[in-house]
C-alpha cells in the first residue's frame, strides 16, 4: 500500500520590485478561426436556430411536381413502410374526382386577386337559376346608379364650372376690353404707337473685331469688275502707224457674257413654265401680276434696254398676244416715257381689238381728256365686255351720266348682274323699283335681285314677288326667311311660324338636307336684324333635325351653354 503523497516544495515568487518577464513563445491569435476553413456541411447560424423560412402567402400554393415513371431499379422496391400496394402511377377509382371534389386544379396559375377560388365555378353550368340571379343584380346595379346619377352629374357639373371659373380662357378675360373696342373711331384706332421691339435693350452688344480685308479679296474684286476691251483685227493690220478710215470699234466683252446669261436665264425660264412647247399664260392673273411689280431703280430689272429689246422680240415675233404689248408699255412707263408706252399700248389695241385688258391698260395710260375716246372705241370693239362698261360709267362725272352708260351697257349685255346693281345703286326709289321689275325678269336666278325687289315694294306686292321667287328658285332657303321677316314687320305674329314649317316641308320635297347649324346661324342673323319672331320661328322647327332621340338632351343643354356663353361674352 502506497503511502501519502510528497508534499510539494514552494516555488519561491521573485522580489516585487523586478516585472515577470513574458514567455519566449509567441502567444497564438485569439480569433484564429475566422482564417481557418469551416467544416463540411456547416451552416452558419444553423445551431442558434437562425435559419430562413418562406410562407404560402409569399409563393402561393405549391404545385405537385408531375409524376414521371422511375425505370431505375431501385424504384421496383416498394418503400419502407408502405408495402405492395398498387404502383403510384396507376389510377385508383377511389381517387376519381379527387380533383372535382377540390375545386381547382393544383397546377393552375395563381390568381393574386382570387386566390384559391380562382375558376371555382368555372366548369359549371350557367342554368336558369344563374341567369336571373345575375339579371337580379344587374337590376339592383342599376337601380343604386340612377339613385347617384342626379348626384353624381351635378356635382361634375359643379366641379367643371369651378374649374372654368378658376381658369377662364383667354377670350373670356378679355371679354369686356374687347366690348369696348367696338366705340373706337378710325382715328383713335390709327393714334394707338407700335409697341416697338423693347428686347433690344435687354440684349447684350456683341463685340465687333475689325480686320483688314486682304490684299488678294480687292484684287479679285477689281478683277471681276474689269471691263475687257479687244481691237479689231483691221486696227491690228496697221500696225498702230494709221488709224482706220472708220472709228476704232471697241467690244466690251464684259457686257457680251451679262447679256447671253440673262438672255439664257429669259429662255429656261420661259421653257420651264410651259407645256409641250406651248407658253402658260393665265389670262386672268397676269394683270394682277403685273400691277404687283414694283420696280424702283434699273438695277431691279437688270438693265431696261436688254428688256425692252426682249419685248420688242415678243411682240413681233408673236403680235397677237396681249400680254407682250401689256410688259412693253409699262415697261416704258417705268422708264418714264409715257409717250411711247401710250403709242405701243395703242399698237396693242390694234393688233389685239378683242382683248378687253389690253383697253383698259390704254384707258389707264391715256391722258383724263382722251380716256373717254379710247374706252369709247374699246366698248364699240367689244360691247359685250362688262368690265369696259364699268370703266366707261368710272370715267363720267355725273351720276346721270354714268346711268346713261349703264343703261346702254344692258341694252348690250340684259343677262349681267353686276350692270344692273351699278345701275340700281345710282337710282332713286321709284326708277329702282322698276329697274328691279326688268332685272328679275332678265335675271329670274339671281336671289339678291328679288330680295331687293321685295324690301321696295309694299306688303301686298312684296308676298306677290317672293311667291314669284320662289316658284323660280324653289330650292332658296332665303326667300322663305325674308317672307317671315315680312309677316313679322307688318304684325303677322301668327303666320311667322307657319311659313317657317311650310319651308322646311318645301326644302325637303325638293331634296334639300337641312342643315342644322345653318339655319341657326340664320336664326342668329334674324335675331341681330331685329326679327325675334322669326329667329323663334326657325330655333323651333329646325333644332331637333338631325339630332337622335337619345342625344337630344345633351345636344340642347350643350347649345343651352352656348348660348349663355355668348350671352355673358
Amino acid at each position: 500500500m502506497a503511502g501519502p503523497a510528497p508534499t510539494p516544495t514552494p516555488t519561491p515568487l521573485p522580489p516585487p520590485s523586478v516585472p515577470a518577464q513574458p514567455a519566449a513563445a509567441a502567444r497564438p491569435a485569439r480569433y484564429d478561426f475566422l482564417n481557418s476553413k469551416p467544416p463540411a456541411n456547416y451552416v452558419a447560424g444553423l445551431g442558434r436556430g437562425a435559419t430562413g423560412f418562406t410562407t404560402r402567402s409569399d409563393i402561393g400554393p405549391a404545385r405537385a411536381a408531375p409524376d414521371l415513371p422511375d425505370r431505375s431499379a431501385a424504384a421496383a422496391a416498394p418503400a419502407i413502410g408502405r408495402g405492395r400496394g398498387k404502383p403510384p402511377g396507376e389510377d385508383d377509382g377511389d381517387d376519381d374526382g379527387g380533383d372535382e371534389e377540390k375545386g381547382y386544379d393544383e397546377n393552375q396559375k395563381f390568381d393574386e386577386f382570387e386566390g384559391n377560388d380562382a375558376g371555382l365555378f368555372s366548369n359549371a353550368d350557367y342554368d336558369d337559376d344563374d341567369r336571373e340571379a345575375d339579371a337580379v343584380w344587374e337590376s339592383i346595379d342599376k337601380r343604386m346608379d340612377l339613385r347617384r346619377k342626379d348626384r353624381r352629374e351635378a356635382r361634375l357639373k359643379q366641379e367643371i364650372e369651378k374649374y372654368r371659373a378658376s381658369n377662364p380662357k383667354i377670350t373670356e378675360q378679355f371679354a369686356d376690353l374687347k366690348r369696348k373696342l367696338a366705340d373706337l373711331s378710325a382715328q383713335e384706332w390709327e393714334s394707338i404707337p407700335e409697341i416697338g421691339d423693347y428686347s433690344l435693350r435687354n440684349k447684350k452688344k456683341r463685340f465687333e473685331s475689325f480686320v483688314p480685308v486682304p490684299d488678294t479679296l480687292l484684287e479679285k474684286a477689281r478683277q471681276e469688275q474689269e471691263h475687257v476691251t479687244a481691237l479689231d483685227p483691221k486696227s491690228r493690220a496697221a500696225g498702230g502707224t494709221e488709224t482706220p478710215w472708220a472709228q476704232t470699234p471697241v467690244t466690251d466683252l464684259t457686257a457680251v457674257g451679262e447679256g447671253r446669261g440673262t438672255v439664257l436665264s429669259l429662255k429656261l425660264d420661259r421653257l420651264s413654265d410651259s407645256v409641250s412647247g406651248l407658253t402658260v399664260v393665265d389670262p386672268k392673273g397676269y394683270l394682277t401680276d403685273l400691277k404687283s411689280m414694283k420696280i424702283t431703280s434699273d438695277a431691279e430689272i437688270s438693265d431696261i434696254k436688254k428688256a425692252r429689246l426682249l419685248l420688242k422680240s415678243v411682240t413681233q415675233t408673236n403680235p397677237k398676244h396681249p400680254p407682250g404689248w401689256i410688259a412693253a408699255a409699262r415697261l416704258e412707263e417705268i422708264a418714264g416715257k409715257l409717250q411711247v408706252a401710250r403709242q405701243l399700248i395703242q399698237r396693242g389695241c390694234e393688233e389685239c381689238p378683242k382683248n378687253e385688258d389690253v383697253w383698259l391698260e390704254a384707258c389707264r395710260l391715256a391722258s383724263p381728256d382722251e380716256a373717254k375716246a379710247v374706252i369709247a372705241r374699246g366698248v364699240k370693239a367689244i360691247p359685250n365686255s362688262v368690265k369696259l362698261w364699268l370703266q366707261a360709267a368710272k370715267l363720267e362725272t355725273s351720276d346721270v351720266n354714268k346711268s346713261r352708260v349703264l343703261r346702254k351697257g344692258l341694252e348690250h349685255i340684259p343677262d349681267s348682274v353686276r350692270l344692273w346693281k351699278a345701275v340700281v345703286e345710282l337710282a332713286n326709289e321709284e326708277d329702282a323699283r322698276l329697274l328691279l321689275h326688268r332685272a328679275v325678269e332678265c335675271c329670274p336666278l339671281h336671289v339678291e335681285l328679288w330680295l331687293a325687289l321685295a324690301r321696295l315694294e309694299t306688303y301686298d306686292q312684296s308676298r306677290k314677288v317672293l311667291n314669284k321667287a320662289r316658284e323660280k328658285l324653289p330650292k332658296e332657303p332665303s326667300i322663305w326667311i325674308t317672307a317671315a321677316k315680312l309677316e313679322e314687320a307688318n304684325g303677322n305674329a301668327q303666320s311667322v311660324n307657319k311659313v317657317i314649317e311650310r319651308a322646311i316641308r318645301s326644302l325637303q320635297r325638293e331634296g334639300m338636307d337641312i342643315d342644322r347649324e345653318v339655319w341657326l346661324k340664320e336664326a342668329e342673323a334674324a335675331e341681330r336684324a331685329g326679327s325675334v319672331l322669326t329667329c323663334q320661328a326657325i330655333v323651333k322647327n329646325t333644332i331637333g333635325i338631325g339630332v337622335d332621340d337619345e342625344d337630344r338632351k345633351r345636344t340642347w343643354v350643350a347649345d343651352a351653354e352656348e348660348c349663355k356663353k355668348a350671352w355673358f361674352n
